[in-house]
């Protein structure tokens, strides 16, 4: 007995403990973040707050390559010895680049992370906007601005994945943020870009002012390119272990099936209804100026009224998604801006000098369709990978639709020597537009629809 004791007793000092493994000693790099004990969750909160400020920073840079465009193409057109049909082509250009390279979108999140791509979508708007002026003939134009709306394409459909993906609990409140941002990114191209033209010494130096603000907005995003909150696939993985705050989603998504997002009804009632809204904004960022100069309107106060028809966005950009995320049915408040649009578009046809701070006015609560349609973009996925998926799929059939549109506005304008076609267009195409902004603002789900 006391033999058998011993040798237990033996054993029991020799051998060693099973030693248990440090979370952080098995965390793969991408899971790093997930191993933080409860006092590391200061640097997490920093990195929220960051993430803040280069959605906002990227939003403000979103637009002014059209903007500032627009407001300067009867300078522009002079100055490359361009057609009104070029002219009308160059409007075109922001929605085909988007459908073009947002389809990519999701693929470059995924490999690199959607905080890498949105950082080198800066990058290109940088590049591009200050490129594009100095290049001397209407193809090197072209192909400049082609690129810096491709750092805007991929950036358009990665604000939303980020934003579901950071902020699940709050998608209408940030998505506002972030349009007000957008919103008013547009409205100081807008408002400013004449002036600082005339400051400058002409329209290249008025143009190429704006790869300023990208520059800056690269910034914020440096620290985010590895960060696991901005890339797609770390945050679905699900490592064991305590896990600190974080923008993931339910671990399941790392297994789940491919989403047939052509399946869906809701998918494309929201593509189209983004495609429709979007060639209502180019027309009017591309052609309102020209249609109030035309009128009689000075160019500086023409640059001014597409200001104060961008600057109608800033408010209800914040308010619009928040109150949109509260209903259940998204219709009413699509109808809402689509009689604004209906009234501002008579307004223009029957007296554009006369009433042009009212018809301003109408067309910017109109174009607050663009916000809405990012709030239902959000809202009728469950998860940031169905977000990805849906984005991708809406902005880029979307931006499909939307290319003939400013295209044909410049046709027209130029064939019948005036503007009531193109204005007449114009009001057409918002009925459809209330018709599928309806239908896609049911309370539904793209994964359900697409699993019917």
């Amino acid at each position: 007995m006391m033999g058998l004791m011993a040798r237990e007793e033996t054993t029991r000092t020799t051998t060693p403990p099973i030693q248990q493994r440090p979370p952080v000693a098995t965390a793969t790099p991408g899971d790093r973040q997930e191993a933080r004990t409860p006092g590391e969750t200061a640097p997490r909160a920093w990195v929220t707050r960051l993430v803040v400020v280069g959605i906002v920073l990227a939003a403000l840079n979103l637009r002014p390559a059209i903007a500032s465009l627009g407001a300067l193409l009867e300078e522009v057109r002079d100055g490359l010895g361009m057609s009104g049909g070029v002219a009308g082509l160059l409007t075109s250009v922001p929605p085909l680049c988007f459908a073009v390279f947002g389809v990519a979108a999701p693929r470059l999140a995924r490999r690199f992370g959607p905080g890498a791509v949105v950082c080198a979508g800066m990058v290109a708007i940088a590049a591009g906007l200050l490129v594009r002026p100095y290049v001397g003939n209407t193809a090197g134009f072209l192909a400049a601005s082609a690129l810096a709306l491709m750092g805007i394409a991929v950036s358009n459909v990665l604000m939303p994945v980020i934003v579901k993906r950071w902020f699940p609990d709050r998608v209408g409140p940030v998505t506002g943020l972030y349009s007000m941002a957008l919103a008013l990114g547009t409205s100081v191209a807008a408002a400013v870009t004449v002036p600082l033209t005339d400051a400058l010494g002409g329209w290249r130096p008025g143009l190429a002012v704006w790869a300023a603000p990208a520059v800056v907005a690269v910034l914020p995003w440096l620290p985010l390119i590895r960060e696991r909150g901005t890339s797609a696939a770390p945050a679905d993985r699900a490592p064991d272990g305590p896990r600190g705050p974080r923008p993931a989603e339910p671990q399941a998504q790392a297994s789940a099936p491919a989403l047939r997002i052509t399946r869906s009804r809701t998918a494309w009632a929201l593509a189209v209804f983004f495609g429709l809204q979007a060639t209502a904004a180019y027309i009017t960022m591309g052609w309102m100026p020209q249609i109030f100069r035309d009128a009689g309107v000075s160019a500086g106060t023409a640059g001014v009224l597409l200001a104060v028809t961008m600057a109608m966005g800033v408010p209800l950009a914040f308010v619009i998604p928040r109150v949109a995320s509260r209903l259940p049915h998204q219709g009413p408040i699509v109808l809402a801006l689509g009689l604004c649009g209906l009234a501002g578009y008579a307004g223009l046809a029957f007296a554009p000098a006369a009433g042009a701070w009212a018809w301003a006015l109408l067309l910017g609560v109109s174009n607050c369709a663009f916000p809405l349609s990012l709030t239902m973009v959000g809202m009728r996925a469950r998860t940031s990978a169905g977000v990805a998926q849906l984005s991708a799929f809406a902005q880029s059939t979307g931006y499909l639709i939307s290319i003939p549109g400013p295209l044909l506005v410049g046709v027209l304008y130029q064939s019948s020597g005036g503007w009531d076609l193109p204005i007449g267009l114009m009001a057409c195409l918002m009925i459809p537009q209330m018709a599928v902004g309806c239908l896609a603002g049911r309370d539904r789900t793209v994964e359900d629809e697409a699993a019917r």
